[in-house]
């Protein structure tokens, strides 16, 4: 990839994580001398928009722009190929970093037809939420978990088409199982976990 290609990753990157980490603080830490703490409903709400932010302006600005500019494309095996991720594997990669931060945080996108069979729901959370925004997409569907003695806030916000690239690529793809999807659809979801008690 060339420097240019590189530099735009790399302010997408560091706006994601200027833009996140207070709000993750906010939510996650304990014992702070702050009378009001952010509830975890509108820290989800604010992560949320974050994260949809840098999606929107990778796509726009990165992918298509450098695309349509012959500079570089992106590709579903863009590690060998030296090409940039393709959105999706742009937020999965931004997932996966978060796992390494000790904060608790998580997310990533879910679908009942997600190409990549790690993307299906895992649990009954899950399952139960992709169908309520399936049909009820204004609100997200939230909940409460306890895993290994922690307490954590999931949020489920519909995950909805609005690029041609990416209801082009999910329509074209040959192990897609969902061959129709349209501008405004929604094609799955993302799933939020915030640590409320550590």
């Amino acid at each position: 990839m060339n420097t240019r290609g590189f530099a735009y990753g790399f302010i997408v990157g560091a706006a994601f994580a200027f833009f996140l980490s207070p709000f993750v603080l906010s939510a996650a830490s304990k014992g702070s001398s702050s009378p009001s703490l952010v509830p975890a409903e509108r820290v989800a709400d604010y992560v949320h928009s974050v994260i949809q932010a840098e999606r929107s302006i990778y796509t726009t600005e990165v992918v298509e722009r450098m695309k349509r500019q012959g500079i570089v494309t992106a590709s579903e095996n863009w590690r060998d190929t030296g090409k940039l991720p393709l959105p999706v594997q742009f937020l999965i990669e931004a997932s996966r970093l978060m796992v390494e931060n000790p904060n608790g945080l998580r997310f990533r996108l879910i679908s009942n037809w997600a190409i990549n069979k790690d993307n299906m729901p895992r649990t009954d959370f899950e399952e139960a939420g992709l169908l309520k925004i399936a049909v009820s997409p204004e609100r997200p569907y939230t909940g409460v978990k306890n895993e290994h003695g922690i307490e954590y806030f999931e949020a489920l916000y519909p995950d909805v088409a609005v690029s041609q690239s990416c209801v082009g690529c999910h329509n074209a793809h040959p192990r897609s199982p969902k061959k129709n999807f349209t501008l405004g659809d929604v094609m799955g979801g993302l799933v939020l976990s915030i640590p409320v008690s550590r």
